[in-house]
C-alpha cells in the first residue's frame, strides 16, 4: 500500500509495508522488509533499517536511527536523534499472559526516550520508564527503571558506571563536580543527581 504523507519525499524499499494512515517525514529511508503499522508518525530524516516493525500509534521524532530488527510497539515514544542498535527491545505490557489478551491502549505502559540517548546491540528495555536525553544504555543491558540524562549504563539489570557525553564518549572528572569530555571538549557540572552542561561565555 502506498504510504499518505504530507511530505513524500521519502523512499521506502518495495518489500515493505506502510500501512495508512501515516505520516512519514521528508529525507527518511525505509529499508528491506520492514512494517509501518497505522497511525504513526515518522519525522524528517530517519533511518529505518531491514526487519523493523513501528506501531500502530507510535511517534518518532527526526534523525532517529533504527537498526536491522528493531521493534517499536504502542506506548513507546522516541524524541529526536535516538539511535537504536541492532535487535535491541522494547516492551510495552508488564504482566503479559498469553491467555489473557492485553492489547489496549490502557494496559501499554508508557515508554519515553528522550532527545540524543542511545540503546546498544541487543539491550531490553523495559516498559514504563523514561530514558533521559543523551543517556547511553550499553549492549546487552536489561533497563528497567528510569535513566538520568547523559548517564552512562550497562549491566543486567542496567547501573549508572558514569556520565557521557553528548558526542558519546565517557566524561572524565578533571576537578571537584567538573567533567570534561577529553574528545570534543565540552564541559559538565554535576550536582547531587544530575549532570547539566557547561554555556561557555
Amino acid at each position: 500500500m502506498q504510504p499518505q504523507s504530507t511530505t513524500p519525499c521519502f523512499f521506502v524499499h518495495e518489500s515493505s509495508f506502510i500501512d495508512a494512515p501515516s505520516e512519514i517525514g521528508k529525507g527518511t529511508q525505509i529499508w528491506h522488509f520492514s512494517h509501518i503499522l497505522k497511525h504513526t508518525k515518522i519525522g524528517e530524516n530517519c533511518r529505518i533499517g531491514q526487519n523493523v516493525m513501528i506501531g500502530p500509534n507510535v511517534t518518532i521524532g527526526n534523525n532517529v536511527k533504527l537498526q536491522n530488527n528493531v521493534s517499536v510497539y504502542s506506548g513507546v515514544t522516541l524524541e529526536d536523534d535516538v539511535f537504536c542498535g541492532p535487535s535491541m527491545v522494547f516492551t510495552n505490557v508488564r504482566n503479559p499472559r498469553s491467555a489473557i489478551p492485553r492489547n489496549t491502549e490502557k494496559d501499554f505502559k508508557k515508554t519515553l526516550v528522550k532527545q540524543g540517548a542511545s540503546i546498544g546491540a541487543n539491550a531490553t528495555i523495559v516498559c514504563g520508564v523514561t530514558i533521559g536525553e543523551y543517556a547511553f544504555i550499553g549492549a546487552g543491558s536489561v533497563v528497567t527503571k528510569d535513566i538520568p540524562a547523559y548517564a552512562l549504563v550497562y549491566g543486567n539489570p542496567a547501573k549508572q558506571h558514569g556520565w557521557a557525553c553528548y558526542c558519546g564518549n565517557s566524561l572524565k572528572v578533571t576537578e571537584a563536580q567538573k567533567l570534561i569530555c577529553q574528545d570534543c571538549g565540552r564541559g559538565y557540572a554535576l550536582d547531587d543527581v544530575a549532570l547539566c552542561p557547561v554555556i561557555k561565555s
